[in-house]
């Protein structure tokens, strides 16, 4: 069987897996932050994800946009993506609409989301990571776009108002938090009624064994800490939202897919 464990999570050096007992957000952080300086520089192990399966396929980053549409985001802004998938291309964004991006990175999919709105709506990227807002807000001054914000925070507690949000997306953030419920909770609290929830992320499968959940380099490499379809659902629906729908796009791991996965806030 081919190993589908990301080529930067099998190398060495600076992206080689946390010392024991490192604290989870620390570790995503720190990852992440070193993701971000490579990928200024255009260089580094870090600089892009790169991730073949048995037929040559890459099954993270930035290849996954060919053919899906970058208008709108910088050369560094894309090359930096460290995503399973494109929520851009199943969020159906509208004119006005104002969007919010949890996890938001280099700001790839926040500059899309910004052209797709147009001047009279609003894209938000969330991150907790000063490096990589950092070079997202360089990507967006590059692009020239004037309704982009990028907020630091955590997407287990958002920093935003109630009811505030039309679309919340991310690409393979949500699965790297310890604390998935309450993301989701969070996300319904800033939505408003009626608002979209659209994402890629990583689920696994029901038999994912027990030596990859405990793998932290997996976790930051979106393995391990993911939730299986049911228990995703079932998250979801707790949290209030409706029209839950998940679909798989592509395996990422032996144990695991890249999904697309949908709902929406209930009508007031």
């Amino acid at each position: 069987m081919a190993d589908l464990t990301p080529t930067h999570e099998r190398s060495s050096g600076c992206c080689a897996g946390p010392a024991e007992g490192e604290d989870l957000r620390e570790t995503v952080r720190a990852k992440y932050a070193a993701a971000a300086l490579a990928a200024g520089e255009g260089t580094g192990c870090c600089s892009t994800v790169t991730t073949p399966d048995a037929a040559g396929d890459e099954v993270f980053g930035n290849a996954l946009y060919a053919g899906q549409g970058l208008e709108g985001a910088t050369a560094v802004a894309a090359r930096a993506s460290l995503g399973c998938g494109v929520p851009t291309a199943i969020a159906d964004l509208r004119e006005g609409e104002t969007v919010l991006d949890l996890g938001s990175g280099a700001g790839a999919d926040v500059l899309i989301s910004a052209q797709r709105v147009g001047s009279t709506g609003k894209a938000i990227g969330l991150d907790m990571t000063d490096e990589m807002l950092a070079l997202a807000r360089a990507n967006a001054a590059a692009a020239g776009v004037g309704n982009v914000t990028f907020v630091k925070g955590h997407i287990e507690d958002i920093p935003l108002a109630d009811a505030s949000i039309d679309v919340v997306i991310s690409n393979c953030v949500i699965n790297l938090s310890g604390d998935k419920p309450r993301v989701l909770r969070e996300v319904a609290r800033v939505l408003r009624p009626g608002g979209r929830f659209a994402v890629s992320d990583v689920i696994a499968d029901e038999d994912m064994d027990e030596a990859t959940r405990a793998d932290m380099a997996a976790w930051t490499g979106c393995i391990g800490g993911a939730l299986t379809r049911a228990e995703f659902m079932q998250a979801l629906t707790a949290a209030g939202l409706v029209d839950v729908e998940i679909r798989e796009t592509h395996r990422v791991h032996e144990h695991a897919a890249s999904a697309i996965v949908r709902a929406r806030k209930a009508d007031a």
